[in-house]
């Protein structure tokens, strides 16, 4: 017989991971629109924004203001990829920060000019700094499945860097399949190796819908014991630095096969629905 958890937690990453993407700037009232209507909805944590160099991402140049203006329930991330971004969230009063490593090599490269050991280095001191301030930390695995550059990525590489941030303490592991090919097969292995290998820890699964299997390999999921989802309402999303990954796998689509399944997630299913109705105006996707 197959064993299922009885609730789930959902992590929303549309108006970081979702809205990162989109060339149209959305403005900020916008966004805190989306935001309070996924709060509405019951979603209780969620990624709101990311201290990146707008240079480089120019969607989440209004981070500080997010930050500032948005009622802040149970967890709520700003994504920081180094000490720099780490600080700023700090200063704007994040108290919950996401911090994110890719298992392969060229893909770090590609995205931040280091190696996979130099990004963790780079990592340490502030996270030993965040744990001590009593900062929730989380840490974002990409390319946990494949690489748009280097294929198919070793699970003894993905559960090294898992270690790497269990061992300085982080709270929570968020290992994702960056580019949406991983099969329910991969899905189960490499979840139930990670829950088997850091019982302790908070275990989240990111999926990208680009194949159209990201529901499946959430069932999988499932059936390993992991019972925390990212997910992001209307399916918005993909990442600037993977070729080919498009968007995340949609809220909307995860909670309505759970609540089928009779998993509970706190959600209301008509509310979400007027949450993705909100954003779609001020999106390419609809």
């Amino acid at each position: 017989m197959i064993s299922l958890p009885n609730a789930v937690t959902i992590i929303e990453v549309g108006p970081r991971d979702g809205l990162q993407n989109e060339k149209q700037q959305v403005a900020t009232a916008d966004k805190l629109a989306y935001i309070r209507a996924l709060q509405q909805a019951g979603i209780q944590e969620m990624e709101l924004t990311s201290f990146v160099s707008p240079k480089w991402v120019p969607q989440m140049a209004d981070a500080a203001e997010i930050l500032d203006q948005v009622e802040r329930k149970d967890r709520q991330f700003v994504l920081a990829p180094n000490s720099r971004g780490i600080e700023n969230a700090r200063t704007a009063g994040a108290n919950h920060i996401a911090v994110f490593v890719g298992v392969s090599n060229t893909f770090n490269q590609k995205n931040i000019n280091k190696s996979t050991a130099e990004a963790v280095d780079q990592l340490r001191e502030p996270i030993k700094q965040l744990l001590q301030e009593g900062v929730f930390v989380r840490a974002c695995i990409s390319t946990a499945f494949y690489c748009p550059y280097e294929g198919k990525q070793d699970l003894n590489d993905v559960v090294a860097l898992c270690r790497e941030f269990v061992e300085l303490g982080v709270q929570e592991l968020s290992v994702a399949d960056t580019i949406g090919k991983a099969s329910p097969l991969e899905s189960y292995t490499v979840f139930s190796t990670l829950k088997n290998a850091f019982p302790d820890t908070l275990l989240t699964a990111h999926f990208h819908d680009t194949e159209h299997m990201a529901l499946a390999n959430i069932f999988a999921a499932l059936q390993a014991g992991i019972d925390r989802f990212d997910s992001s309402a209307g399916g918005l999303g993909g990442c600037p630095f993977a070729p080919g990954a498009t968007g995340n796998v949609a809220t909307e689509q995860v909670v309505n096969m759970l609540h089928r399944m009779n998993i509970q997630t706190g959600i209301d299913e008509t509310l979400l629905k007027k949450a993705v109705e909100t954003i779609q105006p001020h999106v390419s996707i609809r």
